[in-house]
């Protein structure tokens, strides 16, 4: 998919690119070049530009509209870190393609939560509903383990819930029907068209919709889910003094109450 840069490009590589400002004052400035997803991600990490800043840190910008390109582009070396997925899809990524990535800090939690044109909570859904879910394997154990939360499903004992895929349904009272062959992004679209009985849907993709979670959703996550957003680095850059300050920042007391300010809890920052 396409992606979207902000801020100015730069052809140096960020982590190194080190070197005597423009007024030629001998000074040394480094660029830290982040890839995240346009929301809250990407408008989190603009609160924390001008306090990079002050740092001497240039925090550079580039967003995106998928979930794969942004793991790609850090393999590369185009980014230096990104910030838009999950532990358990971080780990579902190095296991397939041999990503040397380490997890520098978690910062979030967006709880993903379930949506209907057709019905105002999840006890109406009736006899053989439809449910549209990503086609993201590694949310299906988060997807699954909310509906078992929820009394609609049962997962099969043996089966680690954090890996739990539609086949490892054990009970299904109202004999659901699961839809898994949809990109997260265009599940917002699903749900407006009024496709399905039910559709669950990222925060991150609710909220750049103009959904919010917190009052659209017929039922939403908790929010101790282990799911935590993190800022994924390549190996051995996680000990990176920008990096490190980047994820100090991002924890710090001034952007935690941004993030809680600014989504009301459909977005919820970590210690």
């Amino acid at each position: 998919m396409k992606k979207f840069v902000a801020g100015t490009v730069l052809t140096a590589f960020a982590l190194a690119g080190c070197g005597a400002d423009e007024g030629g004052s001998g000074e040394e400035s480094s660029t830290l070049k982040i890839g995240a997803s346009n929301v809250p991600h990407a408008e989190i990490l603009e609160q924390a530009q001008p306090i990079l800043e002050e740092q001497g840190i240039e925090l550079e910008i580039e967003t995106y509209q998928d979930y794969i390109l942004p793991n790609q582009d850090l393999e590369a070396g185009e980014i230096d870190a990104n910030y838009f997925q999950h532990v358990p899809y971080l780990a579902s990524q190095v296991e397939e393609f041999g990503y040397e990535f380490e997890n520098a800090g978690g910062i979030h939690i967006e709880p993903i939560g379930v949506y209907s044109q057709k019905y105002d909570s999840l006890e109406e859904l009736p006899e053989g509903a439809t449910i549209l879910m990503s086609s993201s394997v590694a949310d299906h154990g988060r997807i699954l383990s909310m509906l078992e939360a929820q009394g609609l499903i049962k997962l099969d004992e043996a089966v680690e819930k954090t890996t739990a895929e539609v086949s490892d349904i054990a009970e299904n009272p109202k004999n659901l029907k699961f839809e898994t062959d949809y990109e997260a992004a265009i599940l917002v679209q699903m749900y407006e068209q009024g496709e399905g009985d039910a559709v669950l849907i990222n925060s991150n993709y609710a909220i750049d919709a103009g959904l919010n979670p917190m009052e659209d959703s017929i039922a939403l996550e908790d929010s101790d889910s282990p799911y935590v957003n993190i800022i994924a680095v390549r190996k051995g850059d996680e000990d990176n003094e920008n990096v490190k300050a980047l994820v100090e920042v991002l924890k710090s007391d001034e952007i935690q109450d941004f993030i809680l300010e600014e989504w009301g809890g459909s977005v919820v920052p970590v210690d």
